[in-house]
């Protein structure tokens, strides 16, 4: 129902909220000149467009009431109820701590959390809040336009993201980005409409092609789009690029949104038999979501003309909650008669797609440092998503650039701790080794074995950071102890199940701690060579393990350096 029907009801709350909200803010102009009222108004109706209840968007309206007119709080709750003055408290209380200096960043951060944690209203209300107020930003001072967009960029944007809200978090970069890099901003403008027009005209030319083949397997499509991709996006590729426009082959992709999951895969089908598909970028985010939610199928094709062209293959219901995320979710248990929120439920969907809000609750908990807590937080919950899986099909959700031991805390503290190996899609990496979406990973464990300092050095959720920090001292402070010297033992053999496995256990019976291993096969496969970083400098240990290593079966040859 849209803002305008709701209002329409002059016996409904929204209407009564808009009349109150509308006379406490009469005379009152924004920085911009604009009536202070089309703020309000204007998060009222994202909210409504959303699908939230009434209840929000009444909260909505009356969001800076409380605040900034002479309408107090308790009058709000004796006209609208506790539930109303209940969401207009807490997006007040988020509003009033600023972003100044990294305690009072810290305190503003863990009051949002709770908020969530409590009521995920407030935060569709505040970030709401923040798209209008994003949209006005050019009305203020140069120093607070600054301030405003950082913590957008770094907080309410990601946040937005996390909640599966993926137009609202790309709108909110975009609007800052003009603000936090102002010369890169004006280049992208003045580069891209070239590219840009001569994309969306060779676009049109494929896109009757695709309609066609549609067409003829029986598929009638509900939208054939193309998708430009957003400035701060195109920005961050670029870099990866040398800036490079030429080599953004998805700066205007297709968008093809069907009825069902099946005419989804045919879809698919359909464009492979039209053009070849790039190796390696099929991506099903059907069968395996995002940690975010996000569903859709995307691929590469060497299309038309031999450019490269992707497409995104996805459902009505997908594309939906790819725009609104956790919003359409509610708007579903709506539809539905559900309202959790008189219970006071974090969640208003599937528990599994934010039980991250309820780890972020206790996580936040273990941090007494404020910049310690900042850096955690921006890679443990808030940096790009990763979800690799357990040979047994679990997913674990991990931020881009996590590691195999990241990997295996997050599933464990006892599996992280045993950590000695791990294999990737079959394949023996080292414990350093940048894992990606879709990974398959198998960690090798060792009882009794203990985590590595020099872990510290490439892990970085902050789980896997506490637990080598703890086990470490337990170990006799060993953080604090002169460097370690380092071995590398090589080892070629006959290739046989379970060789890595027993070198891992005679390493460790010899009480040498492993710092990575890897396998990789040698002479047409017959044989294998394996790679072992130990932390050792004692040539008297190192002589006794080279023996016990000799002794296994279809050891050839071992050699070792101190590295």
């Amino acid at each position: 129902m849209s803002l305008g029907e709701m209002i329409k009801d002059k016996n409904g709350v929204v209407f009564h909220a808009y009349q109150v909200a509308k006379r406490a803010h009469e005379g009152v102009r924004r920085l911009s000149g604009a009536p202070y009222f089309s703020h309000p108004l204007a998060v009222a109706e994202e909210l409504a467009e959303w699908g939230l209840d009434e209840n929000a968007v009444a909260a909505g309206l009356l969001h800076d009431v409380a605040e900034d007119t002479d309408y107090t709080l308790d009058q709000i709750k004796k006209e609208f109820g506790e539930e109303i003055a209940f969401l207009v408290d807490g997006v007040t209380k988020l509003s009033r701590v600023k972003y100044h200096g990294q305690e009072r960043q810290v305190e503003s951060i863990r009051k949002m959390i709770l908020s969530m944690a409590e009521d995920l209203r407030v935060i569709l209300i505040r970030l709401a809040d923040r798209h209008h107020n994003m949209k006005t930003l050019s009305a203020l001072p140069a120093p607070k336009q600054k301030r405003i967009a950082e913590e957008t960029m770094e907080i309410y944007a990601p946040l937005a993201y996390r909640l599966g809200m993926q137009r609202l978090s790309g709108e909110l970069e975009d609007l800052a980005f003009p603000y936090l890099y102002p010369p890169e901003y004006k280049w992208i403008i003045n580069s891209l409409k070239y590219h840009y027009d001569e994309r969306v005209k060779y676009l049109s030319r494929v896109k009757p092609l695709v309609e066609e083949a549609l067409d003829e397997a029986g598929i009638k499509p509900l939208l054939i789009d193309f998708r430009a991709k957003r400035y701060s996006s195109l920005y961050k590729k670029l870099l990866k690029y040398d800036m490079d426009i030429s080599k953004i082959y998805d700066l205007v992709a297709f968008r093809i949104i069907v009825d069902t999951v099946e005419e989804c895969y045919a879809t698919l089908g359909i464009v492979h038999k039209l053009w070849p598909p790039l190796p390696g970028r099929i991506k099903d985010y059907i069968a395996m979501p995002k940690p975010n939610g996000y569903r859709s199928l995307h691929t590469t094709v060497l299309c038309l003309d031999q450019q490269i062209v992707e497409f995104q293959i996805r459902t009505e219901e997908m594309h939906r909650e790819a725009e609104n995320g956790i919003a359409a979710h509610w708007a579903y248990e709506q539809s539905k008669g559900t309202k959790k929120y008189l219970n006071r439920e974090a969640s208003v969907a599937d528990p599994k797609e934010t039980e991250w809000v309820e780890k972020l609750r206790s996580w936040q908990q273990d941090f007494s440092d404020p910049q310690e807590f900042m850096n955690a937080l921006k890679i443990d919950f808030f940096r790009d998503r990763i979800f690799a899986m357990t040979p047994a099909g679990e997913v674990v959700d991990l931020p881009d650039g996590a590691t195999p031991v990241d990997f295996a805390y997050q599933i464990h503290t006892d599996i992280g701790d045993q950590c000695v190996g791990a294999r990737v899609n079959g394949k023996m990496v080292p414990l350093d080794y940048k894992l990606r979406s879709q990974d398959i990973v198998e960690i090798i464990t060792q009882k009794n074995k203990k985590p590595s300092p020099a872990w510290l050095e490439f892990v970085i959720t902050s789980k896997a950071k506490s637990h080598i920090r703890v086990a470490s001292k337990s170990k006799g402070s060993l953080l604090n102890a002169p460097v370690q010297r380092f071995i590398e033992v090589k080892i070629i053999a006959e290739d046989r199940i379970g060789l890595l496995k027993d070198v891992v256990a005679t390493i460790s019976r010899s009480h040498i701690n492993i710092n990575s291993s890897s396998s990789s096969p040698f002479g047409r496969g017959k044989l294998q060579i394996i790679k072992v970083k130990c932390e050792t400098g004692e040539r008297a240990k190192i002589s006794k393990l080279i023996i016990k290593l000799k002794e296994l079966g279809g050891v050839k040859e071992i050699d070792w350096r101190l590295i």
